[in-house]
C-alpha cells in the first residue's frame, strides 16, 4: 500500500491557481481570444475553476472545453487503454489562444497526446499549458507556461490532486511505495 503525504491543502491550491489566472490575464489582454481546455480526468474540474476565475478578471465568460488524449497516446502498449471520454470544444479553435489545463505534469506524454487530439479540430493561434503541479521527470520537450507549484519528486513516487464533490481541488498528495 502506498504511503500518502499531503503537501498542499485547498487554500494553498486556490491561491496558486488564482496566481495562475492573473498570469494568464497578463499574458492575454483579450479574454475573448482565450479558450481553456481541460485534459480529461484531472484537468477538467481545474479548467472550470480557472474559467470562473478568469471570467471574474476579464469581466465576461471564458470558453471552457475538454480534450480526451487517449487515442493519441504513444504508450498504450505499456499503459493499456483507459476509459475514453468525449472531447468537447465550445467553438472553433481558429485564432484562439488555447490554454491546456492539467493537474500534474510529469513525463509530458499526456500533454503531447492532448495537443495531437486538439490539432485534429483546427489550428489555434497558439497553445499554452497551465498545470497545478510540475513534478519534473520529462521524457519529451514539454514545458508549462503557467505553474501553480513546482514539486520535485522521486521517479517512483506519484503525485495526485484530490477533488471534493464540487470539483474543487482539495489536496495535493505524494504517494510513496
Amino acid at each position: 500500500m502506498d504511503e500518502a503525504r499531503t503537501v498542499l491543502e485547498a487554500d494553498a491550491i486556490a491561491r496558486a491557481w488564482r496566481r495562475v489566472a492573473h498570469e494568464i490575464v497578463e499574458a492575454n489582454a483579450d479574454g475573448g481570444a482565450v479558450m481553456l481546455v481541460g485534459i480529461q480526468r484531472g484537468g477538467v474540474p481545474l479548467a472550470r475553476q480557472l474559467g470562473a476565475m478568469l471570467g471574474e478578471l476579464y469581466g465576461g465568460e471564458v470558453a471552457v472545453g475538454t480534450v480526451e488524449p487517449g487515442l493519441h497516446r504513444d504508450d498504450l502498449s505499456q499503459r493499456g487503454m483507459s476509459e475514453l471520454r468525449p472531447t468537447e470544444l465550445p467553438g472553433d479553435l481558429g485564432e484562439k489562444v488555447i490554454v491546456l489545463v492539467d493537474d500534474v505534469l510529469s513525463t509530458g506524454r499526456t500533454v503531447r497526446a492532448s495537443i495531437d487530439a486538439l490539432l485534429g479540430f483546427g489550428r489555434p493561434r497558439c497553445i499554452r499549458l497551465a498545470v497545478v503541479i510540475d513534478r519534473g521527470h520529462r521524457e519529451l520537450p514539454i514545458r508549462p507556461d503557467f505553474v501553480g507549484k513546482n514539486l520535485p519528486t522521486h521517479a517512483d513516487e506519484r503525485v495526485e490532486v484530490r477533488f471534493d464533490e464540487n470539483g474543487a481541488a482539495e489536496t495535493v498528495e505524494i504517494l510513496s511505495p
